[in-house]
């Protein structure tokens, strides 16, 4: 290589030996400073600055207008891989197009969100595919691959898996603990990423904020011992953002801030996202981790050299031979036309049946009939945290309209319409505004939460007519209010309130309030501040103390239910579209309480339906509803998760029978809350959770959905193949319409001598068929998608015996089903003698929860509570010839109990240790022989590590 172009510029060698080239020619500090999000640029080298970091989860976001395709939720119950990987490639085009013109635009990318949604009062559900591993797996494998491009060298985006590991509640989510047992882990939690790894598109993970086993997922061992031995590949981990000042703050698992980020790095995370575009504090505390030794030039060099690749893979070192460089559509027909294909495929018809005596409600007759549109998100395209800004917008109001004409389409939205009367007799009053910029406009914006209020409009002032005012309850009381022209009623931080948002959002949402009663009316209070309104010569305000607040008299000029029930007796049929905000009651920061519909949207569909019989319910939602009493006096029912730009013009024709629905749910929905586990209840195979081992009967099941045609299963056959289960299924339209049908491939353990599935999804295929059309449908499954982990032996292992293969139309509509025999050795019981017994390796608990061991790996068990005992169950235990002594390697203080099922039973007091991570060995004489079980029990603040037997 010639001075001028040293072999890192050379794009004939391998990437690896280009890497190694300029890492060597890094400073120390140029290469410290790589290690945060924001990396300065290298002049002297000819090396840009970067970032990483981009939301792109359904769309580019946070970086100004964009397609905004449906939210993952609804990608996922899509069930359409192909399609969704088309959506991944345009999110890609339009990235690589935005950066053309504004290089804040990033092209790693921080999608997809691979958590599974075993618990539905997860806030962030909406970023998620589905519950069921195999499936979101097969979805995000779909998205990466249309994110990272088709080039067998360079990349069009890098895109990063969000959030390892196990993260399921917003509440305390950085300082509470996940406790997952080995066989969850390995059987749920861990498949979901790692299908997706090992497809190899994808570019690294994101750790959560949270811990599992007591360790904080930014030093998860299984970054190592999992995540980076399913690929040759190197991995890119980024943390979470303020995550690693977590490790010494909020979490306190550090004493000072170096140690954490030497932990962090030593653990595996590469890039350190924290303190915003300020690196010094980060760069600070790695600097003073070197001095202490607490980490070497090995260990910065190992984290640099993997964005280093990341870098080199996207084309950033060769722009002569980067085949996306030139990359600029965006906002085309194509992308358009994709986002309402999308849409479409997201919707789910859960129920259609006959009103009035009548056929099926839907599909909707074209023939002049007056339809009435009502409900709270009937004129809405809400966005969620990870949407772009709209091009483009569709309510169900305007695709309904677009397709049967305005004229045969009314509305209601459903609101209450209220005037706030102060004690002393005024009104709350919105002044004019004038003509007015776009209120809350996030684009170009890196973080959108740093968006500010406006200040710009008057405040609100009191008089004695005072202004209606929109009300809508979101549920828990959370309301906003709205001014007669639309705008949300707003807070900015001079604490004045206006009516200046076009939407509630922000990482704050500052447009949300709530009644309090007092006295003879009732205290407003903004949610954001956490400050009551009054009213204040300068204007209406918030105010910090309660004192000072005014106490408001609310006259409802009229309840939404009076409009809608006006509306839809107008109507030959009605539209109830009902759902949520996606920045109120559900979202990141915040799980939901409840899975019922707010109580003001529950009052509007009844309303409607004792108006008129053939209404249709919409649920437009970023999760899951408990609507029993609808679902059974409704003659329809639809969900579709928030669809994006073109969700109205789907929604329409869905409802038109333009296109037959064919999603399907990508998870149970509850008949009610009691149905649900606790939201710190991670243990899905304990917990009976999601369709894989609920036991009650759910609202709708796993993978439902019904469409206008019918269809037909024959010819289900199963072979074994070595290592591969091939499986061939005919599919026949049987109905008169043309439709998509998603076939859906189950197995079950006939006889298992451990808690397995009803049944688990093994494959799936989305397929289009005109009326009396076939198709045979070909899996190939590996034989090892039958087996579970064994905790006796530590491995994963299929079981001789029988398994039932089964195909159908949902996880409970199962029309054909075969059996193959597996043939081997069954596993033998749990061997002792020679390792002893790992304690988190048990088969069954009750009352405990799994900690870590040390602050670097391992783990131990402990009492959920310590004023509660807490018992372990290990079942057939071999003791061989014969034991004469055990040892309990303990730390903390309190007693462990060994029973056998004999009876015999021998108690060890732990003393205390000195300290949670200071363990000891203690002995106490214990007989036994043959394989039996082993039952432990557990008291006090005792950890127990393992137990060795012996003599």
């Amino acid at each position: 290589m010639t001075p001028d172009r040293p072999p890192f510029r050379d794009p004939a060698l391998p990437v690896a030996l280009r890497v190694d080239d300029l890492l060597d020619r890094l400073t120390a500090d140029e290469r410290l400073a790589l290690l945060h999000q924001f990396t300065p640029a290298v002049e002297r080298l000819g090396i840009a600055a970067f970032r990483t970091g981009q939301e792109a989860l359904h769309g580019v976001a946070w970086m100004g207008p964009a397609t905004v395709f449906p939210q993952a939720v609804g990608l996922g119950a899509s069930w359409h891989p192909e399609l969704v990987r088309r959506v991944g490639e345009a999110v890609s085009r339009e990235a690589r197009a935005m950066r053309a013109k504004d290089e804040r635009v990033g092209l790693n990318v921080w999608a997809p969100t691979v958590n599974l949604l075993r618990n539905p009062l997860w806030g962030r559900g909406e970023e998620g595919y589905a519950e069921d591993p195999v499936l979101t797996s097969a979805i995000a494998t779909a998205f990466t691959r249309g994110l990272r491009g088709e080039h067998p060298l360079y990349w069009r985006t890098a895109p990063i898996l969000k959030h390892w590991l196990a993260h399921n509640n917003e509440a305390a989510r950085d300082t509470s603990s996940a406790s997952v047992r080995p066989r969850v882990l390995h059987e749920y939690d861990l498949r979901a990423f790692r299908g997706v790894v090992e497809a190899g598109a994808v570019a690294g993970v994101m750790p959560a904020y949270n811990l599992v086993n007591g360790r904080p997922n930014h030093l998860s061992p299984y970054l190592e011992e999992e995540l980076r031995s399913w690929t040759d590949q190197e991995l890119f981990v980024c943390s979470d953002a303020g995550a690693p000042s977590n490790l010494g703050d909020s979490q306190g698992y550090f004493a000072t801030q170096e140690e954490a980020v030497a932990a962090a790095l030593r653990a595996g995370v590469d890039s350190f996202t924290d303190h915003g575009t300020d690196p010094t504090v980060i760069l600070g505390r790695l600097r003073g981790a070197l001095e202490r030794g607490l980490i070497d030039r090995e260990d910065v060099d190992r984290a640099v050299r993997r964005q280093l690749t990341v870098r080199f893979l996207l084309g950033e070192f060769d722009p002569e031979l980067d085949p996306y460089a030139d990359e600029s559509r965006f906002d085309t027909p194509e992308h358009r036309e994709l986002a309402r294909e999308a849409a479409e495929a997201a919707v789910v018809l859960l129920r259609n049946e006959p009103a009035a005596g009548t056929g099926p409600l839907l599909p909707l007759a074209d023939d002049g009939r007056r339809i009435a549109v009502v409900g709270l998100l009937g004129d809405a395209c809400k966005l969620d945290w990870y949407s772009g800004a709209l091009i483009h917008r569709s309510s169900p109001l305007d695709g309904l309209r677009e397709r049967f004409g305005p004229d045969r389409v009314t509305f209601a939205e459903g609101v209450d319409r209220i005037r706030l009367r102060t004690a002393s007799g005024a009104r709350l009053r919105v002044p004019e505004a004038g003509a007015t910029e776009p209120v809350r406009d996030a684009g170009g914006a890196l973080d959108p939460a740093l968006v500010a209020g406006r200040t710009d409009l008057p405040p609100l002032t009191a008089d004695a007519q005072g202004s209606e005012l929109a009300l809508v309850d979101w549920g828990d009381g959370v309301l906003t209010l709205r001014a007669p022209d639309g705008r949300y009623l707003s807070v900015a931080e001079d604490g004045l309130v206006r009516a200046s948002a076009d939407e509630p959002g922000g990482w704050v949402v500052q447009e949300t309030f709530r009644f309090e009663a007092h006295e003879d009316g009732h205290l407003l209070v903004h949610l954001g501040t956490g400050g009551y309104v009054s009213v204040a010569a300068e204007g209406v305000k918030v105010a910090a103390d309660r004192g000072s607040a005014e106490t408001f008299t609310v006259e409802t000029v009229e309840r939404g239910e009076e409009a809608v029930a006006r509306a839809a007796a107008a109507a030959d049929v009605v539209v109830v579209v009902a759902g949520n905000d996606p920045h109120i009651n559900g979202r990141e920061t915040e799980d939901r309480t409840t899975l019922a519909l707010p109580a003001h949207q529950d009052r509007l569909w009844r309303a409607a339906h004792a108006a008129n019989p053939r209404t249709a319910l919409v649920l437009v939602s970023s999760y899951p509803y408990a609507v029993p009493e609808a679902a059974a006096a409704l003659p329809a029912l639809l969900w579709t998760a928030h669809g994006g730009q073109a969700a109205g013009t789907a929604l329409a024709r869905v409802l038109a029978g333009d296109v037959s629905p064919a999603g399907r749910l990508p998870q149970t929905w509850y008949a009610s809350d009691g149905d649900l586990p606790g939201m710190l209840d991670y243990d899905v195979i304990g917990g009976r959770q999601t369709y894989l081992y609920f036991d009650g009967t759910p609202l709708f099941p796993f993978g439902h959905g019904l469409s206008y045609a019918s269809f037909g299963y024959e010819e289900l056959t199963a072979i074994l193949d070595g290592g591969t289960v091939r499986i061939s299924c005919t599919v026949t339209n049987t109905g008169a319409v043309a439709s998509d049908e998603v076939a859906q491939v189950y197995a079950r353990a006939v006889a298992p001598s451990v808690p397995r599935p009803h049944r688990e999804l093994l494959a799936h295929e989305r397929v289009h068929l005109a009326p009396g059309a076939s198709v045979t449908l070909a899996f190939q499954v590996p034989l090892s998608a039958l087996g579970h982990w064994d905790v006796a032996h530590g491995r994963w292992t299929v079981e001789p015996g029988a398994y039932e293969v089964q195909a159908g139309a949902s996880s409970a509509d199962i029309r054909r089903t075969v059996r193959v025999e597996v043939a081997g050795t069954a596993p033998g019981p749990r061997p002792l003698v020679a390792e002893g017994l790992a304690a988190a390796d048990y088969d069954e608990q009750s009352g405990t929860v799994i900690v870590d061991r040390t602050k670097l790996s391992g783990d131990a068990v402990t009492p959920s509570s310590p004023d509660e005992d807490g018992t372990l169950l290990y079942r057939s235990c071999d003791f061989a010839d014969g034991v004469t002594e055990a040892a309990v390697t303990v730390a903390g203080a309190g007693a462990v109990e060994l029973s056998l099922a004999s009876g015999r039973s021998v108690r060890v007091e732990v003393p205390p240790t000195g300290g949670p991570y200071t363990y000891r060995t203690l002995t106490v004489p214990l007989e036994a022989q043959d394989v039996t079980d082993l039952r432990v029990t557990l008291r006090g603040r005792v950890r127990l590590a393992h137990v060795y037997f012996s003599g």
